[in-house]
């Protein structure tokens, strides 16, 4: 919608959100967070590397699959979670929350409508369709990374995770808008905007609070909530109509959110009464 490539998209969106989270920061009277300890510093600008490097490349696959194959594929990285949930923080998900984030990858891809929209096969022979199917799978895990990491930075302000991305992302890619041009005023201006003061900034700051919270097991049933919400603002804003398998992904997906929430509630008061 912004009319723009990849990685000015990408830049837009570190710019927008740096101005946002700034502010945020400033008003909040946490400054001193954004400074750097020896013992954290290489894990924030980690995290902020792989970050903005999952973000361009969920925008350069867009270019290259479509928006429903790249959300699909990108949402992989629940998965990832788990898998470096127990290899790095050793944090084991019961078998109820593992399948729950197996049936909510199912809704999700009903969701989206993939199903119902097959890419011709000499599309999918071409060399840049599978090059945008490697750059999900490798953002989905460079995202993973980050929810990780962002568990073991839990002593650090929320803001101050996400305003790093942005800063980072801001400094290194600021050389392709001024090499390619900005996009023209109106409408991707508004849309450029919103995916950084909305998407980003406000929408990390909430995640990474969230994060430093939860499990890992939890984190990847809740990361499906996004993409439900994304779908459904398509349908409600921009008259893209759902069919019978869309609104059925939907519907597992919420429902394998909540089954999974059941059960670790019911085993939560079991441990209480205990």
């Amino acid at each position: 919608m912004a009319h723009a490539s990849a990685l000015t998209a990408t830049w837009f969106r570190c710019a927008f959100g740096l101005a946002g989270l700034t502010v945020w920061i400033l008003v909040r009277g946490q400054g001193r967070a954004l400074r750097l300890t020896r013992s954290t510093g290489h894990l924030v600008l980690l995290a902020s590397l792989l970050m903005v490097l999952g973000w361009a490349l969920f925008f350069a696959a867009i270019e290259r699959t479509s928006t429903s194959m790249a959300v699909v594929l990108f949402h992989m990285q629940p998965m990832w979670v788990l898998v470096l949930g127990a290899l790095w923080l050793h944090e084991r998900s019961s078998r109820q929350r593992l399948v729950s984030v197996f049936v909510a990858m199912a809704g999700l891809v009903l969701a989206t409508g993939v199903l119902q929209h097959h890419p011709a096969a000499s599309q999918a022979a071409q060399v840049s369709y599978w090059i945008g199917v490697a750059f999900c799978l490798v953002g989905a895990f460079c995202t993973a990374c980050v929810t990780v990491l962002a568990r073991r930075l839990r002593q650090i302000p929320a803001g101050a995770l996400a305003w790093w991305q942005c800063a980072l992302g801001t400094a290194v890619l600021w050389i392709w808008p001024m090499r390619l041009g900005w996009p023209e005023w109106g409408a991707s201006w508004v849309w450029l905007a919103s995916l950084g003061l909305i998407h980003t900034a406000a929408a990390y700051t909430l995640m990474y609070a969230g994060m430093a919270r939860l499990t890992t097991g939890r984190i990847a049933v809740f990361q499906f909530i996004y993409p439900a919400i994304a779908i459904l603002i398509d349908w409600q804003f921009f008259d893209q109509r759902l069919g019978r398998l869309q609104l059925l992904g939907i519907a597992v997906m919420g429902l394998a959110i909540w089954s999974s929430e059941q059960g670790w509630g019911r085993r939560r008061l079991a441990i209480g009464r205990g």
